[in-house]
């Protein structure tokens, strides 16, 4: 019998300390054809969402796949994300959490178009009422400005 990854009961615990401390826990994921989200909100092959209490209905974590519905626009989705596509777990108030590796980019049957596609880049969540995804081109990455001082934390992937 093959061992069972650690990461899908990191995902776990790091999801129910962000509800038990009160924060919103968002889910980064690369995105490929095994992955089942509204293309989109699908930016750089990656998506972010809001996998709160609030934001999901039926959440089910298990150690290979992340099944929820949520509303995008009014309208319930279904949303499915192999656990192997999951890139970081984190709580949207002050960017603590939890990022992975993802060892087949972007999917195991998909190749990348150039080498730039090969290294999945978080970027900061702007602050949204309780919408569940970060809408295309409305990151605060978009200007390629400085980071201002004092202003929300951020989880970035750092190679």
């Amino acid at each position: 019998m093959s061992e069972i990854s650690t990461k899908p009961y990191l995902l776990r615990a790091i999801y129910e300390w962000c509800t038990d401390n009160g924060y919103t826990p968002y889910l980064a994921a690369m995105v490929d054809g095994h992955t089942r989200v509204p293309r989109e909100f699908v930016k750089n092959g990656e998506i972010v969402l809001n996998i709160s209490f609030t934001a999901t209905s039926g959440l089910k974590m298990d150690n290979d796949l992340i099944e929820f519905h949520a509303r995008f626009g009014g309208v319930s989705r279904e949303i499915s994300i192999p656990v192997e596509n999951v890139v970081a777990i984190y709580a949207r108030e002050n960017g603590q959490g939890m990022a992975f590796e993802v060892s087949s980019l972007p999917a195991r049957d998909e190749q990348p178009a150039s080498e730039d596609d090969k290294a999945p880049a978080l970027s900061a969540v702007p602050p949204s009422g309780n919408e569940q995804a970060t809408p295309p081109g409305d990151g605060p990455d978009d200007n390629n400005d400085p980071p201002k001082k004092g202003g929300r934390p951020t989880l970035t992937r750092v190679k």
